[in-house]
């Protein structure tokens, strides 16, 4: 691209642009994701905004209620932002014009790729001292940090100091002690140049394609929560498919949360800080979220969760340009669809039922297990209609959906809907198959043999639960989570087909679906090593088994031959033979006499 391309006058080029790079992110998210979102909820009406460094051009559409300034090094990425910034400074933050201020200042990719190579390096300390300069009393500045110790280091299969990529001008990690490592130290820099740092939130499972944002305070604080739980697993699970990995991202998402190091090794933060002066036109920190979640489906734009004084309450941001829609689109045709407008009201709190779930059985607590089973069959049933047929939010409530306060079970996402009513017991093994096939082919400790596949399995949890499923039922519920997963993935039929030809083939020697870590996929292959030693064993014992069977045969057919040719064998049958011709003859004599008596009875009756 050139400058012709671009609207006269709104790129300035102070010098230091960089004319042949580009720094705009080739992966994005839709409507900018939770970043976006949040920027949007920070920034107000008619504020004089900085974007400093390279940012998605959705986030830019957010903040059209905004006069938007953004300061980059790449000439190109300049051109191609300008039809949406109102000006496009070019040549890092030396060219920053001293007399102006802004009324915020979002650095939300760092502020390594603000500064250019082509210019006066200031190093990090320098740009943000220039950065919080160009920011007016009372503005607030939201910068994005990296973990050097983050989750998305210790599960790469490639070193963190091994970065060949054209972007690693620098590789920085913990030994660069000119940039901050950790949240306390990024809050001792904000607060050495003058800023007052606010809400910190973990960005998971990239930090520069965060599709999660959580507060970091909260993180710390509910270790224990379902929603955190869910979204971790959620965002981990499905944040790291491109490219194998060590080790599974959600489990160790979940593992630090439930051990209070989820904000600690979340991948990187975004830090909100304010200048101590108050602002009218400052958002108040009580209305921002405590989450922000992308959505898998186009329409609905990111989850929120509000913290109020009656606890944490459901919120949805609307699409650019779009209302909220209350059903997804050909609904009458899908298995499931999104209600929006079920996001309205309190997040139900407690514990997520598939992580109670899995404790008990690595601890092999069958009556924990059996208690947990039985409440949530319980409650389901307690959902059904007088036809037995569950509908809404809970015939879709599996256990990674379903949380458990006091013995009291809720569905945690109750947008989710079925478009019609599905049978109970299909509902209850849906929710069990699910989980068994998640125990088994992420290769759990459980009580139970391990010659059951998973639909014996889900037959088994069933019975703990007091239902008797059979694999009839269990072959339903397969085939009705291809449907809702269609539904909720956007799949066409062939797709809707396939995803359930699959599903059925699921064998607890598989590796999970999704994310290939090579930690599980050994894993599997010692499951499948001990299922051939299994087989082969087996194999052997039917081979020694016929071996000897034979062998007996052989032995029988050989005395049999013997005795037939011996001189007594001989004897006997010629002394037999005449006695069978005899016993024949008497047999058909009494045939006859009988045959002839039968018209002389009948005359005399």
């Amino acid at each position: 691209m050139t400058t012709e391309t671009a609207p006269a006058g709104r790129i300035t080029l102070p010098g230091g642009e960089m004319l042949a790079w580009s720094d705009l992110p080739q992966q994005r998210l839709a409507e900018g994701g939770p970043l976006a979102a949040l920027a949007a909820r920070i920034v107000p009406a008619g504020a004089r905004v900085l974007l400093a460094g390279p940012h998605d051009p959705a986030l830019l559409d957010r903040l059209a209620h905004a006069e938007v300034t953004c300061l980059l090094r790449s000439h190109p990425d300049a051109v191609a932002l300008s039809q949406r910034a109102a000006r496009v400074v070019v040549g890092g933050p030396a060219g920053l014009p001293d007399d102006e201020t802004y009324d915020v200042v979002i650095a939300g990719a760092g502020l390594d790729p603000v500064e250019s190579v082509e210019g006066t390096r200031l190093g990090w300390d320098g740009v943000l001292a220039r950065l919080v300069a160009a920011l007016r009393p009372g503005g607030a500045l939201l910068l994005r940090l990296d973990n050097p110790l983050g989750l998305h280091r210790l599960v790469s299969s490639t070193p963190w100091y091994a970065g060949r990529d054209d972007s690693a001008w620098a590789v920085g990690g913990v030994l660069d002690r000119a940039h901050p490592a950790n949240r306390d130290q990024l809050r001792e820099r904000l607060t050495g140049v003058g800023l007052r740092p606010a809400t910190c939130w973990a960005a998971y499972p990239e930090v520069g394609t965060a599709t999660a944002l959580l507060d970091a305070d909260q993180l710390d604080r509910d270790a224990g929560s379902g929603l955190f739980d869910a979204v971790l697993h959620g965002a981990c699970a499905g944040g790291f498919t491109t490219e194998p990995v060590l080790q599974d991202p959600a489990r160790l998402a979940v593992d630090a949360l439930h051990a209070g190091r989820a904000a600690d090794l979340a991948p990187g933060w975004l830090m909100l800080a304010h200048r101590p002066v108050a602002s009218a036109t400052s958002a108040a920190e009580d209305d921002l979220p405590i989450a922000l979640v992308q959505n898998g489906r186009p329409g609905i734009g990111v989850l929120e969760v509000l913290d109020g004084p009656s606890g944490w309450r459901w919120g949805v941001t609307a699409s650019t340009g779009a209302s909220v829609p209350t059903a997804a689109p050909f609904a009458s045709r899908e298995a499931a669809y999104r209600d929006a407008g079920a996001l309205s009201g309190p997040v139900p709190s407690g514990r997520l039922l598939r992580t109670l779930l899995l404790d008990a059985a690595l601890r092999r607590d069958l009556a924990t297990l059996r208690t947990l089973l039985q409440g949530y069959a319980g409650w389901l049933a307690d959902h059904a209609g007088d036809d037995g047929r569950i509908a809404g939010a809970v015939a879709l409530a599996s256990t990674d959906n379903v949380v458990l306060a006091d013995g009291s079970y809720a569905v945690l996402d109750p947008s989710w809907r079925a478009t019609a009513a599905l049978p109970g017991d299909v509902v209850l093994a849906r929710g069990l198959w699910r989980f068994a096939a998640g125990l088994l082919t992420g290769g759990y400790a459980h009580p139970w043999a391990s010659t059951l596949d998973v639909a014996g399995l889900t037959v088994v949890l069933g019975g703990l639960a007091g239902h008797d499923l059979d694999r009839e039922t269990v072959a339903g519920a397969v085939e009705a989570e291809a449907a809702i997963a269609a539904a909720l993935h956007g799949l066409d039929t062939d797709g809707r087909v396939t995803l359930a030809t699959e599903l059925h083939a699921v064998e607890p020697t598989n590796p999970p679906a999704g994310v290939r870590s090579y930690q599980q996929l050994r894993e599997a292959w010692l499951r499948q090593r001990e299922e051939i030693t299994r087989l082969a064993a087996l194999t052997r014992w039917t081979e020694e088994l016929l071996t000897s069977r034979e062998r007996a045969l052989r032995r029988a057919e050989t005395t049999i031959g013997l005795l037939s040719g011996s001189l007594s064998y001989r004897v006997g049958r010629l002394a037999i033979t005449p006695a069978r011709l005899a016993k024949r003859g008497a047999r058909a004599a009494k045939r006859r006499a009988i045959t002839a008596l039968a018209p002389k009875q009948e005359e005399q009756q």
